[in-house]
């Protein structure tokens, strides 16, 4: 009987103190209910809103026919037009657009005669998109009544499909780039978070406190050291990627370089913004597993971003493992140049000066 009090007791203990721990407390509403939700609404296999674009060499009705076709299927999203070949895979390779749909300028002929009326260049580095893409190749087609009577034969196919970057559609060379942003996000996050927090449990924070040190200065200090543990991260992920998957590099290192780097400084940001915040390393820990948790799921590493409903796809446009997934894969598989990178580049770099000018207010907050 007094074994079951003492039991009681430090049940009762550990019940008040969880009460009080407001970040675990929350933790434990939050992550069941944040899985269910993405899981059951933002979570879809189904590809529907592809972003395409259009090149009409024909200029002519039918393929302004055949386009409006493909726009009903709702598997496609015609955002753009371009004049020339040259163009569409200069926006394929920037990651403007996932596919882009090609008619040639002798159409009315190819339509006389039954042959493939266009041809599909797809981004074939995403295994998922490039499914989707490939069940529109024999689509059945209405030609209009300007069109030539009887010339579509519904035995052929609609659509020739060119697969780049990854004809072989093997779902490696889709994941290890990406898998770059995902153990970049767990480790510099959670190794970031942990840092202001082991501070303060060590006694070492009255320390800093009493040095003339500026808390803009201690936080960039904070980072310098795990920059270099990202890159050999990223060297490691990629360099074996290459070696044992067969993994192709395009792109150049400078480009990867550049990249790695504004993801690397976005990602140790978030994590010095959580060690203010955090007032323990649990605390840190789990902070750190409710930002990852969205981050694989909705960065488009996992599940296509395309596919995803509007509001998740906002939601997701928050983190900067969706920014980078996008920056690394067109670098590596794509061979995509700095230039062609601008605007995700542009989006970690203020995300790093935002988040760390946050950072340094909370934390002379904390101080004081």
């Amino acid at each position: 009987m007094k074994s079951l009090v003492r039991i009681l007791a430090v049940t009762q203990k550990e019940f008040l103190q969880l009460s009080r721990d407001r970040i675990s407390f929350g933790m434990v509403v939050m992550i069941p209910l944040v899985q269910l939700l993405l899981f059951g609404y933002a979570i879809n296999t189904e590809v529907r809103h592809v972003p395409i674009g259009i090149v009409d060499l024909s200029n002519s009705a039918a393929a302004r026919v055949i386009t409006e076709q493909v726009r009903v299927t709702q598997v496609v999203d015609i955002i753009d037009h371009y004049d020339t070949p040259q163009e569409a895979e200069q926006a394929v390779i920037a990651g403007a657009v996932r596919a882009v749909l090609l008619f040639p300028r002798d159409l009315p002929r190819r339509i006389a005669s039954g042959d493939t009326v266009g041809q599909w260049l797809v981004d074939g580095s995403d295994t998922t998109i490039s499914q989707a893409l490939l069940s529109l190749r024999s689509m059945p087609l209405q030609l209009s009544a300007g069109a030539p009577a009887g010339a579509y034969q519904r035995g052929n196919p609609s659509f020739e499909v060119s697969l780049f970057f990854n004809p072989e559609r093997r779902s490696a060379v889709n994941i290890v780039p990406g898998l770059t942003a995902i153990v970049l996000t767990m480790t510099m996050i959670l190794f970031t978070a942990l840092a202001l927090v082991r501070e303060r449990e060590l006694g070492n924070m009255e320390l800093l406190i009493t040095t003339p040190i500026h808390p803009l200065e201690l936080m960039v200090g904070k980072l310098v050291p795990y920059i270099l543990v990202g890159l050999v991260q990223v060297a490691i992920i990629l360099g074996l990627g290459h070696v044992i998957f067969r993994v192709p590099f395009a792109g150049g290192l400078a480009a990867l370089a550049v990249s790695t780097l504004a993801f690397i400084a976005a990602s140790l940001t978030l994590g010095l913004i959580i060690s203010t915040v955090a007032r323990s390393q649990l605390q840190a820990m789990q902070l750190t597993i409710f930002i990852l948790l969205p981050s694989i799921l909705l960065s488009g590493f996992m599940f296509p971003y395309e596919a995803m409903p509007l509001a998740a796809q906002w939601i997701a446009e928050a983190f900067p493992a969706t920014h980078y997934i996008r920056l690394v894969r067109a670098v590596v598989l794509r061979g995509a140049e700095t230039h062609l990178l601008g605007g995700e580049l542009l989006w970690l770099g203020g995300f790093t000066v935002l988040g760390l000018g946050l950072a340094t207010a909370r934390f002379r907050k904390t101080l004081d």
